[in-house]
């Protein structure tokens, strides 16, 4: 493992986010099959280094979930260890949960301004208190609910819960267990709430589309008990580390990492994790975006169009979607790019390792300046000079699953956006009649006898 100091801002920051990992950051851990009770399985990585390395730039080839790589090719050929490969990663189908000690902090999302949460969000934040004496932390916002605060109920517990404030409470190290109530939007904000380590998150399904939200809430007390003991499955949602970096901010470089008083480090301010996806897009201006495209310091293409598309294999099934992408597993390690609206008919959306790190920028020769939003949010504006960088965070979300992995998404694709809903095609027995029919037959006959319902 290089020094701390031997590495570059970007490669620091992965360095020692690492190292707090190995020191069990929280109550909750991820169980491997060979491993005992309450043993993490081994996902970190040595940070990048060697002797071969020349470049005064090392690039993270870290990816989340990879398989690993069969090392000796023939009598002769084998890879070439060094410091930053990774030979063993577990198996994304054997994560399940499984927790130090009783979780006792609870985080309740509920989707905001919708009448038809309230009463399931006071059946469950009532439940947990009394049942499993936990300790229920809610968004302060939540209890200025006019129609909330008229349930007789909610009032006998509205003091046993404790309040955050959103932009304003660090939560880090504070939540166990997250419960969401609502729409897809309810596990988004989740994910923006921890941009470090996040708790296992139990997403209920009260909204519209529910693609991320597998559970129903007709028996939680049941599904909450089964996951509260560890009989769970987890799908490890990859993020996307963003970092913003200013042409007027000469300094960026180092501000990628910042270090605390007790001489921990942390990532920089300016740095953000999303879980669907980063837009680049061309705002208000009526001319093309003009963008440009490098991975890992190589120029790779130029954006013409309405903007681009950087998302994660959970990001994969939203917007990029509607842009026409392929929809990816969220258990496959990598970053999709996406153009809108491109004006070239060959370009098509591509799929690239989760470690490597894109860089985007305005042209120098593009009219205008393009405009950036994560998951929906913040947006701002990235003028001429100015560049983002973009690779998968260490830092997923761990989603409980209702069943299993590949259960719960291929249900949330027929579910959610009818993937492949057709009528059935008819077998031959049903059309043996069409091969008895004489040259005599006519078309109408045909018809009338519906052998083009098929």
């Amino acid at each position: 493992m290089p020094a701390p100091e031997d590495l570059n801002s970007s490669d620091q920051e992965e360095y020692f986010c690492t190292e707090k990992d190995a020191a069990a950051d929280g109550n909750h851990l991820l169980h491997a099959p060979g491993t005992a009770d309450g043993a993490t399985a081994s996902t970190s990585a040595p940070g990048l280094g060697g002797n071969h390395m020349t470049s005064s730039w090392w690039w993270r080839t870290r990816s989340l979930n990879a398989p690993s790589p069969v090392q000796q090719f023939g009598p002769c050929g084998r890879i070439m260890k060094n410091s930053a490969m990774v030979m063993q990663i577990q198996d994304p189908a054997s994560q399940r949960l499984t927790w130090y000690k009783p979780p006792l902090t609870v985080l309740v999302i509920k989707k905001v301004s919708d009448a038809s949460v309230l009463a399931p969000f006071v059946y469950l934040v009532d439940w947990l208190l009394q049942e499993k004496n936990m300790v229920v932390w809610v968004e302060s916002a939540v209890l200025e609910d006019a129609q909330l605060n008229e349930n007789v109920r909610f009032k006998a517990i509205r003091d046993k819960l404790v309040t955050f404030k959103d932009g304003r409470d660090d939560l880090t190290d504070r939540i166990d267990f997250i419960v969401c109530l609502g729409g897809d939007g309810t596990l988004l904000y989740a994910s923006l709430l921890f941009q470090q380590s996040v708790p296992p998150v139990m997403a209920f399904h009260l909204g519209s589309l529910g693609f991320l939200t597998p559970f129903r809430f007709d028996n939680f007390e049941e599904q909450l008990t089964s996951v509260l003991e560890g009989h769970a499955a987890l799908t490890l949602r990859s993020r996307l580390r963003c970092v913003m970096h200013r042409r007027s901010d000469r300094k960026h470089e180092a501000k990628t990492l910042e270090v605390d008083p007790d001489g921990e480090a942390r990532p920089a301010a300016n740095s953000i994790l999303v879980l669907n996806e980063v837009v680049i897009d061309r705002g208000p201006s009526p001319y093309l975006s003009n963008i440009d495209l490098f991975l890992d310091g190589k120029y790779i293409t130029s954006v013409q169009g309405d903007g681009l598309i950087v998302s994660t294999p959970t990001g994969s099934t939203a917007y990029a979607a509607a842009a026409g992408a392929s929809m990816i597993h969220p258990s496959v390690p990598a970053i999709m790019v996406t153009p809108i609206c491109p004006h070239s008919l060959s370009f098509r959306p591509i799929v690239v390792p989760a470690g490597v790190e894109l860089k985007i920028s305005v042209s120098p020769e593009s009219r205008n300046t393009s405009w950036v939003s994560f998951d929906g949010r913040n947006r701002q504006e990235l003028f001429h000079g100015d560049s983002l960088r973009v690779t998968t965070s260490i830092y997923p979300v761990p989603c409980i699953c209702a069943q299993d992995q590949i259960s719960d998404w291929f249900a949330s694709l027929a579910d959610g956006l009818h993937w492949n809903v057709r009528k059935r095609q008819k077998c031959l027995d049903e059309l043996s009649d069409l091969t008895a029919s004489g040259s005599e037959d006519t078309l109408d006959e045909i018809e009338n006898m519906k052998f083009y319902d098929v």
